[in-house]
């Protein structure tokens, strides 16, 4: 893999080794220091030994690549806000009692059913200045303003620490916002907020207004809603007002990418801007105004589509392009592509733990190294079929880089992409640049009604042909299971694989065979442990009460009759099963006594009876049972009582103390998470 063989690559593997070694072990930030200090001495003795012999030993290798690990450590320890002293996560009384805390809306999110969300920056709690990021849960109501970026808040409130998964194999959303350096929440409603006087007006102010502006002029225009909140994501990457029902649609269609913007949108503005720019004389003063000009559109279009990973690599990929078209240098494209990495990575670490940033790095290097190869298998002379050839033979390239990534993450494959990719490329590029047209003239309220209707007209017919491709539910493959060990196992055998057919030897024929073997050992070890597996889970389910049982790889399920009639698609249960690569064997109505591996399991449900002749391990109280607690410990004397959220949270605290009390363990699911007998 040639690839491997720059010193730049090797230079990147033990950077991003670094920054994984620092994510993961947390070393303090002294000794990282102490470290890259003798790791920068070592390697200037080296290079000066080097030079001065004009030979290059391997232990000067081994020292650059020592010191590029060390220093993406340090970068990541130097990043992690969490390391920082004011950081909130130091200040253990705001996580306890009521602070008046200063913030600045740094972000606008997408609302959930019950609260509007927004990422914001701490100023101050209580008259101490702090710092870090906060996702702030403003309750929903009809007359709370939209927070717009550099908005000044005083809330009165307790942060909340992210919490973990509260049911099995569920999306751990605290982890999630942790890798955004996200590590508490703060919940207020709309009178518990004061907005303060002085915005503060930095470069997400200007954007977000920027971005206001150019909303408020469409809607002026009486452009259709719907559309409107696509062409906004697909031409600003702003999604937060997309219904589920669209952004459904284009997962199933496999053209979820074009929501976000990434390489095929900065490739097109790179295209219009050069186009734009073609009158400016070719001269050395022209060249490098036309170089100042691109790099200040590419700029503040990436600001205005608010820098998500995906638009940050994009932004400086294509920049790296337009200067080597500058300097009329051939590019390297493997080059660019590292030193995007490198750089990016450098300022904003955090970016490799986003999966938009893995998706996107991973499609782009299998564009790049895969495509010509699939490109070669057929050279037709006709253009048009050449044109579809190519987008084909993209769309492949990156959709089998991108496919055990995709799997591992979102566990489903859409199988019509080809057929997506083929139709909306064309129209993705006309509406790309009718689209940036029209946001430049709405950006000073200059839009023809002729070219806003032409716009919402196009994305209208885009929907309509998203939403016929995804209606072809044969071809959307869901609920595939994929762990980490698969993963990586997968993409060993496809990397061999890519090599030896680039060029065929036995000795690559051999290590791509090996490959597959380490893949199949994957699943055989996978599959033996979940087949040797037994667990009993009470889940922390609010309306139902749900209890699953599951031998190997069969599940059964205990709930009342109106949960089982849609087990099969209920949320929890499917993350459990596709996590445990499961299936759901059968489905029971909930009782009273149950038993597991020898443990006696009782359930006291709504109507409070239990019988006094038993003694079981385990009690599990469901649906607020009107019940003598006291009484029943005493008389069923188990070693352990369980409560499931479909209790309220008052009586779980009479329920908890009387335990404490005669010193009987007690486990809440709704403060504890699920509970899990093995």
């Amino acid at each position: 893999m040639k690839v491997l063989q720059f010193p730049l690559a090797r230079i990147t593997i033990g950077f991003v080794s670094g920054l994984l070694f620092a994510f993961y072990l947390h070393p303090p930030l002294a000794a990282v220091i102490v470290i890259l200090l003798t790791a920068m001495s070592l390697f200037g003795v080296l290079f000066f030994l080097s030079k001065k012999s004009n030979t290059r030993t391997a232990y000067f290798g081994i020292a650059t690549y020592f010191l590029s690990f060390i220093i993406g450590t340090t970068t990541q320890v130097t990043h992690t806000d969490y390391f920082q002293k004011d950081n909130y996560t130091h200040n253990t009384n705001a996580f306890e009692q009521p602070h008046s805390i200063s913030v600045v809306v740094r972000e606008k999110l997408k609302s959930s059913l019950f609260s509007d969300r927004y990422i914001v920056l701490v100023n101050h709690i209580n008259e101490k200045e702090q710092s870090g990021r906060l996702l702030l849960n403003v309750q929903k109501n009809h007359l709370n303003p939209v927070f717009a970026a550099g908005t000044p808040l005083l809330i009165k409130g307790t942060l909340s620490r992210n919490k973990q998964p509260m049911n099995p194999n569920q999306f751990d959303y605290g982890k999630y916002l942790e890798n955004k350096q996200i590590y508490a929440q703060l919940f207020a409603a709309g009178d518990e907020i004061k907005i303060g006087n002085k915005t503060a007006k930095n470069i997400w102010y200007y954007s977000s207004k920027l971005r206001t502006r150019i909303i408020r002029n469409l809607e002026k225009n009486n452009f259709n809603k719907t559309e409107l909140n696509v062409a906004i994501a697909l031409i600003m990457g702003q999604q937060q007002d997309i219904s589920p029902d669209i952004i459904r649609d284009y997962q199933y269609a496999g053209a979820v990418h074009i929501l976000s913007v990434s390489g095929l949108h900065i490739g097109f503005i790179l295209l219009f801007v050069t186009y734009i720019l073609k009158p400016i004389p070719n001269t050395k003063k022209g060249s490098f105004l036309k170089l100042l000009l691109i790099l200040a559109s590419l700029s503040i279009f990436g600001i205005i589509a608010g820098l998500a990973p995906s638009v940050v690599r994009s932004v400086t990929m294509f920049s790296f392009v337009a200067i080597g078209n500058h300097l009329r240098r051939s590019v390297n494209i493997y080059h660019t592509l590292l030193v995007s990495v490198l750089l990016i990575l450098f300022f904003e670490p955090s970016f490799l733990f986003d999966v938009g940033f893995q998706l996107s790095y991973i499609a782009l290097f299998f564009i790049i190294w895969l495509q010509p190869l699939l490109a070669s298998v057929w050279q037709p002379e006709n253009k048009a079929s050449k044109y579809v050839w190519n987008i084909l033979t993209v769309s492949l390239a990156a959709q089998i880089g991108t496919l055990p990534l995709s799997i591992y993450y979102f566990h489903q494959f859409p199988g019509l992409f080809f057929v997506t990719n083929l139709i909306i490329i064309p129209v993705l590029s006309f509406i790309m640049i009718v689209g940036v047209l029209v946001m430049i003239l709405a950006a000073f309220d200059l839009i023809p009604v002729f070219l806003s209707h032409l716009l919402e007209t196009s994305i209208y017919y885009l929907n309509k042909i998203i939403n016929a491709i995804a209606s072809i539910e044969q071809f959307i493959i869901q609920d595939i299971p994929l762990n980490l060990y698969l993963l990586l196992s997968s993409y060993l055998a496809l990397i061999s694989l890519v090599i030896w057919f680039k060029k065929p030897t036995f000795h690559k024929l051999a290590i791509a065979l090996t490959c597959i073997i380490v893949v199949q050992f994957s699943c055989f070890t996978t599959h033996w442990n979940v087949q040797n597996e037994q667990e009993f889970i009470v889940f922390n389910s609010r309306k139902n009460t749900l209890i699953t049982e599951r031998n190997g790889v069969n599940i059964i399920v205990y709930a009342n009759d109106s949960l089982l009639k849609t087990a099969q698609e209920n949320s929890l249960i499917k993350s459990y099963r596709i996590g445990n690569l499961s299936t759901l064997r059968q489905k029971k109505e909930l009782r009273n006594f149950l038993y597991f591996k020898g443990e006696k399991i009782f359930i006291v449900d709504h109507s409070g009876v239990y019988p006094k002749n038993i003694n079981p391990d385990v009690i599990i109280l469901t649906q607020s049972s009107k019940i003598n607690m006291d009484r029943l410990l005493q008389i069923m004397k188990p070693k352990l009582v369980v409560a499931d959220a479909s209790n309220f949270k008052s009586i779980q605290k009479q329920w908890k103390a009387s335990c404490e009390k005669q010193k009987i363990p007690f486990h809440a699911t709704g403060e504890k998470g699920f509970y899990k007998l093995n």
